[in-house]
């Protein structure tokens, strides 16, 4: 069998559709299937349950794939080994970055990111945590940008910076005239949050960790955007909570209703991740460059208590 082919059972496998698959690997769907069917025919096995639909792996599909992901990954790294030894920094770069980190950060090294290295093709996608661990984990990503500690055994993860957690606090509020807010003074009652999925909502909880929520509160709301919840804390609806970054973009009259937190700050470790093979390790230090360099001056906060990600149960 080729490698080839062990990228066309893993195109199947990820997508669940001979067809799609054919299309994603650029060949006709009868190419790829006459392909499948050798590995098949070769092992005297059935990697695919094709009577269902979606089309679903078998139980000794399910190893082949696994074992396909590591031939193919052990493949990819030679390649890894010659543009290292060339000094070629370039191809396809796939990454994901959390939503609530998009927005701010993309923004700031994308443009130079492109001019120093013309040759990647970055590949940049949206994702939740949860999306990006399990698409690191499957192949499906080369590295991303999440918030940390994930504690993932096959995830690698290199810090980029720290960003504290800022409260927006509307006049009307009691806690308006203070100059820095502490811990004790939040309610999570009033606080307004980002739906379930974004692990910055998380990290609101797990700061929040002495209180709970009330069940019998007037109305309960969770957006997937900062800025709606910003114009409900004007209405008189309750505060909200922001990374650091978000506050810059603010407009001048509001960023009088930005509070920081009493020191050490609660705030997010921000890291790149990836796996632990390293495939790719030259682009993943370019960029960890990139954005470092960016980041220099514009974020320096070092007297901070990292807040984690991830839901305390």
């Amino acid at each position: 069998m080729t490698i080839t082919q062990l990228q066309y059972v893993l195109a199947v496998a990820e997508h669940k559709n001979f067809t799609l698959a054919a299309e994603k690997c650029f060949v006709t769907q009868p190419t790829l299937s006459m392909q499948i069917q050798k590995v098949e025919e070769e092992l005297s096995i059935l990697i695919f349950d094709r009577s269902k639909k979606p089309i679903q792996l078998t139980d000794v599909g399910q190893k082949i794939v696994a074992q396909a992901k590591n031939i193919v990954n052990e493949a990819d790294r030679m390649q890894d080994i010659v543009d290292i030894q060339k000094g070629f920094i370039g191809g396809e770069f796939r990454i994901g970055i959390i939503p609530t980190i998009m927005p701010t950060l993309l923004p700031m090294f994308l443009n130079n990111f492109i001019k120093k290295y013309p040759k990647v093709k970055l590949i940049i996608e949206e994702l939740n945590t949860s999306e990006i661990i399990k698409k690191l984990n499957n192949g499906q990503l080369d590295a991303a940008i999440a918030a940390t500690p994930l504690n993932e055994e096959k995830i690698k993860e290199i810090v980029l910076y720290y960003e504290p957690f800022m409260v927006y606090v509307p006049e009307y509020h009691s806690l308006f005239p203070k100059k820095e807010i502490e811990i004790s003074d939040l309610d999570i009652d009033e606080i307004l949050l980002l739906q379930d999925g974004h692990c910055f909502r998380d990290g609101i909880l797990n700061l929040c960790k002495n209180t709970s929520i009330n069940s019998d509160s007037k109305f309960k709301l969770e957006s997937g955007s900062f800025e709606t919840l910003l114009k409900l804390a004007d209405e008189g609806l309750g505060i909200t909570l922001l990374p650091y970054l978000h506050s810059l973009d603010l407009k001048d009259n509001d960023k009088v209703k930005l509070k920081h937190f009493v020191e050490p700050k609660p705030a997010r470790e921000i890291s790149l991740i990836f796996p632990k093979n390293e495939l790719k390790i030259h682009i993943i230090d370019a960029l960890r460059g990139v954005i470092s360099g960016v980041l220099r001056g514009a974020i320096a906060f070092q007297n901070v208590e990292i807040i984690s990600p991830i839901q305390k149960k």
